[in-house]
């Protein structure tokens, strides 16, 4: 039975989606790029082959507006290959269905596509917490959250969607649903990669960890499950690249991906401060560097968290999910506001509110938009960070660690 707070709530959340049904976003060009990629593969265009820079100079083929995408898109974006996954590939070509061949015709099938798996999370979401015996009105502090409806419906960034087959693939873990959660899952990888690095944690869910109060169970009905479910993940997510797989494709998807660790720099933390010590001593940006070492220690974090951590109860598992999550948006050379989303729909599964401290924050942020070049100020990300850092490091060290582990 729904409540009549719970419905108008959802009305709200959903009319203030519906304002921006029409309108063109201001804070982000990547839906030029999604809108492109779409009309590459209506054409039947492997978008991890050909740059749009090598398009346009080699003659793109006859699609809606191609100009005036390529010059929306950015440089930045024009001279790269396309790092969205496959199942993210077919929204920005269910996207062009929408009568009018337009712009803005896309943007409204992409926002579409968004605002639906918003709605989708609300509701599985709500199913989840009341299996997790918390409050159905934690869905709130994501689906009312203004970060959100901004950075997902305003700006079109396809967190949500990720997150809709990610929280899905939680409440059918609960309901010991293991074929159908790994298919959602995998889907959810191909969405967006986060989902990818915390896999592993499913090897403490299934088999246990080891810690003072536990000993792996490593019985054959446990080690089964476990790689079914890995098992199938991993083959919903890689055989959604069947399609693509030609030509110089890994090695245009893998150096693509490889510029967000070793090129790029936004809204970084951590990463700042090493930069900084960096000039100090060699007078040099080692961004090369120290872009390589900052995820090996992540990697290790995960590794440590998978293998001694007790995830037996989901509960665990997502709070595992949303730890590591957080070193590495913390370690990362480029956090852009969109990232926060995932901690946002994470952390309302657990107790810890720093995620929406985060995406209170990380608003700060936007004001490298306003300067030509993007151009930042330190004291900004000064005042972001250290609030951040001061609530996470608060609310975390107010648990034991028996109670993270």
């Amino acid at each position: 039975m729904i409540s009549h707070n719970f419905k108008a709530m959802f009305i709200i959340g959903l009319g203030l989606r519906l304002i921006f049904i029409l309108a063109i976003p201001n804070l982000s060009q990547d839906f030029y790029r999604f809108i492109w990629d779409g009309n590459l593969n209506l054409n039947d265009i492997n978008p991890y082959l050909f740059t749009p820079n090598a398009l346009m100079i080699n003659g793109v083929p006859e699609i809606p507006l191609a100009q005036d995408l390529f010059n929306g898109m950015g440089e930045l974006s024009a001279s790269n290959y396309s790092n969205y996954p496959p199942f993210n590939q077919l929204c920005f070509v269910l996207a062009t269905f929408i009568p009018g061949a337009s712009i803005l015709s896309s943007v409204i099938g992409l926002r579409l596509l968004i605002i639906l798996a918003d709605i989708g999370i609300l509701f599985i979401g709500t199913q989840l917490l009341e299996k997790l015996q918390l409050p159905k009105a934690n869905i709130f502090w994501y689906f009312l959250n203004p970060f959100i409806i901004i950075e997902l419906t305003g700006n079109l960034h396809f967190e949500g969607v990720m997150l809709f087959f990610l929280v899905a693939a939680l409440y059918l873990l609960v309901q010991k649903q293991l074929i159908s959660s790994a298919i959602c899952y995998g889907l959810s990888i191909s969405v967006k990669l986060v989902p990818l690095m915390l896999l592993p944690l499913f090897f403490s869910y299934f088999l246990g960890g080891w810690n003072k109060s536990n000993t792996p169970n490593w019985s054959l009905k446990n080690i089964k499950q476990l790689i079914l479910y890995c098992g199938m993940a991993l083959l919903v997510f890689t055989g959604s690249f069947i399609h693509y797989t030609s030509g110089d494709f890994i090695d245009n998807y893998s150096a693509t991906i490889g510029l967000w660790f070793n090129n790029f720099e936004f809204n970084a933390s951590i990463y700042y401060l090493l930069r900084g010590l960096g000039y100090a001593i060699t007078g040099y940006n080692e961004i090369s560097i120290i872009g390589k070492i900052l995820p090996l220690i992540t990697i290790g974090f995960i590794g440590i968290r998978s293998v001694f951590s007790d995830h037996f109860k989901p509960g665990k598992l997502i709070i595992s999910m949303l730890l590591v999550v957080s070193l590495y948006l913390f370690l990362s050379t480029t956090v852009h506001p969109w990232y926060i989303a995932t901690l946002v729909a994470l952390g309302i599964f657990t107790n810890y509110k720093y995620p929406i401290v985060w995406s209170l924050m990380v608003i700060l942020s936007y004001y490298a938009y306003s300067q030509e070049g993007f151009k930042e100020r330190y004291w900004l990300l000064a005042i972001e960070y250290g609030v951040v850092l001061w609530f996470s490091v608060k609310e975390l060290t107010g648990h034991t660690f028996k109670k993270l582990f």
